[in-house]
């Protein structure tokens, strides 16, 4: 009864989950894991328990394994959920097998709710020693954490400090079957190869080699825990801030980051970035030495894969590609009383009695001239460089025109055209752009 009790004391702070949902892909490790929590379940008090089975549909031999998966949790009684994914074979099958799989799991979980994964100790060396080649810092060697968020819940894995073999003796003990991926024997693919070229004959040279690539990514994975907490107390100093004028763009003050050590520097940016995007490799991080000693008139810009960074009014900005590529159109407001859709970008909606009809939203093109109450026209380039509006901003700013006339600007309401103005313009930016969240 060892693997029982170690797998409920993994799980212990779980407990009162609403659900508990396996990864089953029908290999030995899911199996294993969800015999031992339907048996578990007979005798604890356990969040109800489903398995949930992603057919990637990249083989032959796979079909036949949801049919299985079927088998296995009806002898269990287990609800079973079937996902079916298309895998994108343009990148790595690997990384986009994964990424499909992982992107199902997220969709299926409800609030509070845990992914269970058999990934075992095996699992964990092999993960270390992958990106170990790959050329992975403290982050990536500290291996596969035990938990970490998913979607709207939590995904464990609560068997990472036990050996295939354990998990190969519970299986035979209790005279489970389970599916053999023909995959795997392939040793084209890299984890593969790690698999069953590279760890066999370190095991045969040292015997305790798995025990100790495991120790060291937890070594490292207490050392992250450390850089993370630095980078907190760096980031605060750095006014880290996800609000500029009504909007939720990710900031960061410059000279403060500036005034920091070269790795701490990237230590906080490391961070702060893995918000937000897949983080750069050692080669590009030369893009944040261009970006933070550039002019203080220039624009520089520091391309990631995600996004970009850019440099405004003392500040670090993200901009998502969800941002970049928005493509501005101009709308009619036909009825004021009523919040204004942009095309992917936002709402619009009037506080008070809105201006008369028709009116139009549209964004700049240039050489826009507005009245201001108390001030006479004034060129809007100019009001926009008065009120410290990023340039990358600007062009994403909705402009409210009653025919030649500009009334409004979207995040400014102190640019009015009258002084007792009865109205204010709102804008809602839109809540699905990860550069806005």
């Amino acid at each position: 009864m060892i693997l029982p009790t170690r797998l409920l004391s993994r799980l212990a702070l779980w407990r009162s989950a609403p659900a508990w949902r396996v990864a089953l892909s029908g290999g030995l490790d899911s199996t294993v894991l969800l015999h031992l929590l339907a048996q578990l379940a007979r005798h604890e008090p356990l969040p109800p328990v489903s398995a949930i089975h992603v057919h990637h549909g990249l083989q032959s031999a796979a079909d036949a394994w949801p049919e299985h998966c079927q088998r296995l949790c009806n002898s269990l009684g287990v609800p079973l959920r079937v996902e079916r994914v298309r895998v994108d074979d343009r990148a790595s099958i690997e990384r986009a097998a994964r990424d499909a799989r992982y992107a199902a799991f997220a969709a299926s979980l409800g609030a509070g709710e845990c992914l269970l994964t058999g990934q075992h100790r095996d699992d964990q060396a092999e993960t270390v020693l992958f990106r170990l080649f790959r050329g992975a810092g403290v982050r990536g060697l500290a291996g596969m954490p035990m938990e970490r968020p998913l979607g709207a819940g939590r995904l464990l894995r609560p068997l990472l400090d036990c050996s295939r073999v354990e998990l190969e003796s519970y299986a035979r003990a209790h005279g489970l079957e389970w599916v053999e991926d023909p995959s795997n024997a392939c040793d084209d693919l890299d984890r593969n190869y790690l698999r069953n070229r590279v760890l066999p004959a370190v095991t045969r040279r040292w015997p305790a080699a798995v025990d100790s690539i495991v120790r060291s990514a937890g070594h490292l994975a207490e050392s992250e825990q450390l850089l993370a907490e630095l980078a907190g107390l760096d980031l605060a100093r750095a006014d880290e801030r996800y609000e500029y004028s009504g909007l939720p763009l990710p900031s960061l003050e410059l000279d403060a980051l500036a005034s920091l050590g070269e790795p701490r520097q990237r230590n906080a940016l490391r961070h702060w970035l893995a918000r937000h995007a897949r983080l750069p490799d050692a080669v590009h991080w030369a893009g944040w030495h261009a970006l933070r000693d550039a002019r203080v008139d220039a624009e520089p810009v520091w391309r990631l894969a995600d996004g970009e960074l850019r440099r405004a009014e003392g500040r670090l900005w993200w901009l998502s590609n969800d941002w970049l590529g928005f493509s501005p159109a101009a709308q009619d407001w036909i009825d004021t009383a009523m919040p204004l859709h942009l095309a992917g970008n936002g709402v619009l909606r009037f506080e008070g009695t809105a201006p008369d009809a028709p009116l139009r939203v549209g964004y700049r093109q240039g050489g826009e001239v507005m009245s201001i109450s108390g001030r006479g026209r004034r060129d809007l380039k100019r009001l926009l460089n008065e009120a410290g509006v990023p340039a990358f901003l600007r062009a994403r700013l909705p402009l409210l025109w009653r025919g030649s006339e500009l009334l409004a600007i979207a995040s400014l309401p102190e640019l009015r055209t009258e002084a007792a103005q009865h109205w204010t313009l709102r804008w809602t930016p839109p809540t699905n752009d990860s550069g806005l969240s």
